[in-house]
This record gives structure tokens, sequence and C-alpha cells, in this order.
């Protein structure tokens, strides 16, 4: 089994032919929506897809008799309401018990029972709808309607598109002796009604395709008919991408007290609250601190904070003798520099060369 879908179910044809003379019809199990959602639109088949199928060849299905030994394949919601089903678990490999071909002429004597007035269909299924399907339909046009066993195997194999595979079955059937059709008369269980009103929101019979509920890309970003809608009240911690190409949850968390949108900016303030301010308080602003800071900052950053005294203003003095010492810098120097004017500015002489 490969995803919920039974092994080899797509190597079967979905349903046969009625078999003829018979209310007999065959097919491969139907599947719910969630396994069909896993198929190709053209491989798709559940019990709203039988209904077309029998309708296209003007027939009536009025019965499914389940044979397969589970139900994790369709459920009786799954079922149309038009329909009558019965479940009969049924082993697979082996051949039938008696009690279990029992329980199946009396689910179909009673239908014929109560639909003799019309040409309803029986269908009957097992996984494949061919082995234990095929032995049990025949099994009953032999005890019942006493036909050749020979005949019976081939007016099945026929109508259903496949032959039956299994060779204990097949052995029974041409060899084995006849079951007693003791009892068959007698009802065993209330043959229970669909309880599907209507068809499933998506089928194969949509106008839109399972191709248009996959994402498409059209060279700028992704569209599919599957996303859930935009949000409208985002939660402050969740992250909300309505095209699944964002990451969830986000990689940085939101701002605390923020009203986050992955999409959308929003000032932080009203556009009321902005104005300009007066060059004064511009200066301000912009090159001194808060008043809380001043009073929680310690004498040093308050210095740090004040303006720089004023620099000392300078005019440079020229003079006609290069490299000449001048009376008038060592006056604006001060006394601490004359020593160093005295050495550093004496002008050469021919004795020192």
């Amino acid at each position: 089994m490969k995803r919920g879908i039974p092994d080899r179910w797509l190597d079967y044809k979905a349903v046969g032919k009625r078999l003829h003379g018979t209310r007999f019809i065959a097919f491969k199990v139907p599947l719910k929506q969630s396994l069909i959602h896993q198929l190709p639109c053209s491989d798709a088949f559940g019990p709203w897809e039988l209904l077309d199928a029998l309708n296209k060849e003007n027939q009536e299905l009025g019965l499914i008799i389940d044979l397969t030994f589970t139900t994790r394949y369709y459920k009786l919601e799954d079922v149309p309401d038009s329909l009558l089903f019965v479940k009969i678990f049924t082993a697979g490999h082996e051949v039938p018990s008696d009690d279990t071909i029992l329980s199946f002429k009396r689910a179909v004597r009673r239908f014929l029972r109560d639909n003799a007035e019309n040409d309803k269909l029986i269908g009957v299924h097992c996984t494949h709808g061919l082995n234990r399907t095929g032995y049990l339909i025949c099994r009953y046009l032999i005890d019942v309607d006493g036909m050749d066993p020979k005949e019976a195997v081939e007016l099945f194999n026929s109508s259903r598109g496949h032959a039956v595979e299994r060779q204990n079955y097949l052995d029974d059937l041409r060899c084995g002796p006849k079951r007693s059709n003791e009892g068959m008369e007698e009802s065993e269980q209330e043959p229970m009604r669909g309880l599907a009103t209507h068809r499933p929101s998506y089928t194969t019979s949509d106008s839109n395709s399972r191709d248009d509920r996959r994402p498409h890309f059209n060279g700028s970003r992704y569209h599919s008919r599957s996303f859930p809608p935009v949000e409208t009240n985002h939660h402050p911690h969740r992250h909300h991408s309505h095209d699944g190409l964002l990451p969830t949850p986000p990689l940085l968390p939101p701002p605390m007290g923020a009203h986050f949108h992955p999409y959308r900016w929003t000032p932080p303030h009203p556009d009321s609250q902005w104005k300009r301010p007066s060059g004064s308080e511009e200066r301000r602003s912009r090159y001194a601190p808060s008043e809380p800071e001043r009073r929680s900052s310690s004498r040093l950053q308050e210095d740090r904070w004040r303006a720089p005294p004023p620099l000392p203003r300078y005019s440079a003095c020229w003079t006609n003798e290069s490299n000449s010492y001048d009376r008038r810098e060592e006056e604006r120097a001060g006394p601490n520099m004359r020593h160093h004017y005295t050495h550093t500015h004496r002008v050469k002489t021919y004795n020192d060369y």
C-alpha cells in the first residue's frame, strides 16, 4: 500500500459491465476523498464517480456489498444517500467460509425481493473487485441460479474485464461442492443507507480541476485557490503568511508593544505630532542631552556635553629677517617661553661657521 492507496489498485479497471441476465456488477473499491486527492484526476474513483460511470451506461445502482476486510478506504458517510450498503468482512487469499457465502446470499435475496419491480443493480466489490468478488458472484450463480461453473466464471471474467487470478478460488468453483441454500431467505442484517446527501466540495466532475488547486507561478508570485484568506486580526506573536513563502514562526520576534504586520509600515507617532522645531530647539535637541539624562549622569558626563571654551586668537607676525628672534613674540609667549626663544631663534654669525 502506498500513501493509503491499495496495492495494485491502479492496475485494474474501475468498473466492469453488468453481468448479462443478472443484477450484478463488479468494481474495485471506491476511495474516500482524502485518498482520491492523492491521485491524478484520470485515476480518481469514489462512490460518486461510481454513480457517474453507471449513469453513462443508463444503469441505476441500488445496493453496494463491500467485501473488503477493512473500513479504511471509505465509510458510510461517503456513500450517497440514494444507495443501500451492506458490509461483509471477507478475508482475502482464502476461499470464503460457508457463513460468509450464506451472508452474501441473504443480502442479495433480500434486495431482489424488495426491488422486484425495478431493475436496480447490486454492486459488489473487494479491493480489486476481482477474486473475492468474482468467487461470491459465481458461487451465487452456481448454487442459486443453477448456472454451469465454467459458464459462470467466463461470464464474470468477460464482464469485469479481468480474469479471476487465484487458482484456489477457480478450483473450488469448478470442482468444489455446491453450498447449501438453507436459511437464505432469512434476513441477517438490515441494509444501511448512505449518509452523503450531496457531492463533496471537490470531485473530478467539478469545473475546477485538481491542477487549479495547486500553486502556479506567473513570473512574480504564487497563486492557489486552496490558500486560506488573509486574516484581519493578527496575533502580536504569530506570523501570518497567506502565501506560505515566509517562515513560520518569524526569524525575529515582533517589537514589544507594537501592532506588528509583516507587510504594513505604520509611523511610530501620528502625523499630527510631527512638527519642525525652532532653530534654538533644534540645536539643543541635536547637541545636548535631555534634562533627565543630565540629572542621572555624573559630573564627568556633564562636562562631556558642555561646549568647549573658545580658542585664543592668533595672528602671525612677519619680519624681514628669516629665522630671527622677535621680541614681540617673546612678550606674547610670556616669561616661561623666553629661555626657549633665546636658544632656538639666535641668529647665526660668521664665527659659527
